[in-house]
């Protein structure tokens, strides 16, 4: 995320002006910050999960939304676009504009985002009342957190690695981490690294 982008808007403001701009934005307590690019790797497996989720959930109440779709994480003040969410919710399907109600929330790394996706960006998600889980993945190496919400409400993490399958518990899907993965090529530095963690 870039540095914030002023004038200060309220929720209603941003909806506004949003819709006339050429490139995403996120907003949080007042501030629009602008979304940047992503990579191959980060595309590719995002294409993967909703894909997976799409097949799983066609039929059903429950609907997949990729990164154009935005999410309004209210007790946060906040719009977010996920790279992939999930939500089930009736209301959500009459909002043409946002989702309020996403039981799972994933969002792939980036070396630029990594940090604040699981530290104030997940402190903002974890507001949210309907959130069951909290998927993190990796783009440069092979690597799933799964961050879900206990019955006393506490947040566990469940790390996947190459070779596992993942639980979405949320929604009633086992996947693969290679078909999460398919098709990613990560790059010479990258492949270097995750040949020596498979050596360790």
């Amino acid at each position: 995320m870039s540095a914030p982008e002023k004038p200060v808007f309220s929720a209603d403001d941003f909806l506004a002006w949003e819709m006339q701009q050429a490139d995403k934005h996120e907003y949080l307590a007042s501030e629009v910050f602008a979304m940047a690019g992503a990579s191959d790797a980060h595309v590719t497996i995002s294409l993967n999960l909703v894909a997976a989720l799409h097949a799983h959930l066609r039929g059903g109440p429950c609907r997949a939304f990729i990164a154009d779709m935005k999410l309004r994480i209210e007790a946060a003040q906040a719009f977010f676009y996920p790279d992939v969410f999930v939500t089930c919710s009736s209301a959500d399907a009459q909002s043409p504009l946002f989702k309020r109600d996403a039981l799972l929330v994933v969002e792939v790394l980036s070396p630029s985002t990594a940090a604040y996706d699981l530290g104030q960006k997940f402190a903002q998600y974890r507001q949210s009342s309907t959130l069951q889980e909290y998927v993190l993945i990796d783009s440069e190496r092979v690597a799933v957190d799964v961050f879900r919400r206990n019955a006393e409400g506490r947040w566990v993490l469940y790390p996947y690695a190459e070779g596992d399958t993942v639980q979405f518990a949320s929604v009633g899907l086992s996947l693969p981490v290679t078909a999460i993965y398919e098709d990613v090529a990560f790059g010479a530095e990258a492949q270097a690294a995750q040949a020596v963690a498979g050596m360790g």
